[in-house]
């Protein structure tokens, strides 16, 4: 019998890297105050907690937003719905800017922007699925969650430079632009699908979206995957929205801060790219999801516990490179146990468990934080042990269906 060889376009990287851009600086805009919380709460006149809330606000949000944006996106497809990401980040990015000295107005905004999140960060495997072959989604899905570790990069790093330099206002401002900016590029350049598809009819068709719920969370790797993801990403919301109270009570400054931040989204970002395009070559996901948990939980030890900078930042690396690799994989991983649970609706419950825990985590460490020096030793110290719970159950899941019939 005949292969059919499907063509793939060139035009696929133009559209994956205007995702890219579009994810990154929505994500800029979600990390930006992490790395400012002291400096944020002395400009405002507010609370630790408060400006908290501006980050926490993305993952309150998503809740409520998320399965309607996997509908849009599952239904009208990624130029519709991740379009209506990029035009809320730009209008409301701006927005944050021009009103950037009112702490109520700013919170407004940045509900208007995490709105558009989901529309965006739900598209990544549908983004993979409409334009990459098969074998190299997990690596198409892999670099599209690099954008958000990339977005995030940048706010960590450049935030409390653009706040000594330029002020409050001049530095959402210049935020608000690069939104708009980059709004625009994705409206003027994202097509929906190539005039082919990458793949064979049967690995595109997907159920309906309301339908996909209910045969998702019917598979127990499924609900495995969601409990690791439940953990994995609220640790990551968790120590990211509270980076420099963490590493404050320890002598640490907020330069120092934003460069531990900075360099955890690096060990993530080269390891977003290494461990994806390790998997789709050996056709496996478990085994690397697995290293993952494992790396990561070493890594936060390090964080919980280094008095030394120079051991700190190496320990922010190993976390950041094995707990922010494992995400792309975990996404195609859910797509693949799910089939045939549209993409956007697997990748929204998969997200979705991860702000739900986000806002308990962010909640918790700053409830448990110690009253005399702000240290929040015991809730990392909880997190340790929620990681190695979380790798003890992923120990539980097998390889899909769908992976071993096209290894």
């Amino acid at each position: 019998m005949k292969q059919t060889i499907f063509k793939v376009y060139n035009y696929r990287w133009v559209v994956l890297l205007v995702f890219m851009a579009v994810t990154a600086l929505n994500q800029l805009l979600w990390i930006t105050f992490a790395p400012i919380t002291s400096s944020a709460a002395s400009y405002y006149q507010v609370s630790d907690l408060r400006i908290g809330l501006l980050s926490m606000s993305f993952m309150i949000v998503y809740i409520l937003v998320s399965i309607p944006a996997s509908w849009v996106i599952d239904t009208y497809g990624i130029r519709i719905a991740v379009g209506i990401g990029a035009a809320l980040t730009g209008i409301f990015g701006l927005m944050r800017g021009l009103v950037a000295s009112n702490y109520t107005l700013v919170l407004i905004a940045q509900i208007g922007i995490a709105i558009g999140q989901p529309f965006i960060l739900n598209a990544v495997t549908k983004v993979a699925a409409r334009w990459f072959p098969f074998e190299k989604r997990a690596t198409a899905a892999g670099l599209g969650s690099l954008a958000i570790y990339l977005g995030v990069l940048v706010g960590l790093i450049l935030t409390p430079y653009l706040m000594l330099h330029v002020g409050m206002g001049g530095m959402l401002f210049a935020y608000g632009v690069a939104a708009m900016i980059v709004a625009v590029v994705f409206l003027a350049f994202s097509r929906e699908r190539p005039p082919t598809p990458p793949c064979s009819l049967g690995q595109e068709v997907r159920s309906l979206v309301f339908d996909g719920l209910g045969q998702a969370l019917r598979k127990r790797d499924f609900i495995l995957l969601l409990l690791a993801i439940f953990v994995g990403l609220g640790v990551f919301n968790g120590v990211t929205t509270w980076i420099e109270n963490i590493v404050r009570p320890r002598g640490f400054s907020i330069i120092q801060a934003g460069v531990v931040g900075g360099l955890m989204i690096i060990g993530g970002i080269i390891g977003a790219v290494v461990i994806p395009l390790l998997s789709d070559h050996y056709h496996k996901r478990v085994p690397f999801m697995l290293l993952a948990l494992c790396g990561a939980t070493v890594g936060l030890i390090g964080i919980t516990f280094s008095l030394s900078y120079g051991l700190l930042l190496v320990s922010a690396f190993a976390l950041g490179f094995f707990l922010l690799s494992a995400g792309p994989i975990a996404f195609q991983y859910g797509v693949e146990v799910t089939y045939p649970a549209p993409e956007g609706t697997t990748t929204g419950l998969l997200l979705m468990a991860g702000q739900i825990s986000g806002i308990i985590f962010i909640f918790g460490m700053d409830a448990f934080k110690s009253s005399q020096t702000g240290s929040m030793t015991h809730s990392l110290i909880a997190f340790i042990v929620l990681l190695f719970l979380s790798l003890l159950v992923s120990t539980k899941l097998k390889e899909s269906t769908l992976l071993k019939q096209h290894g």
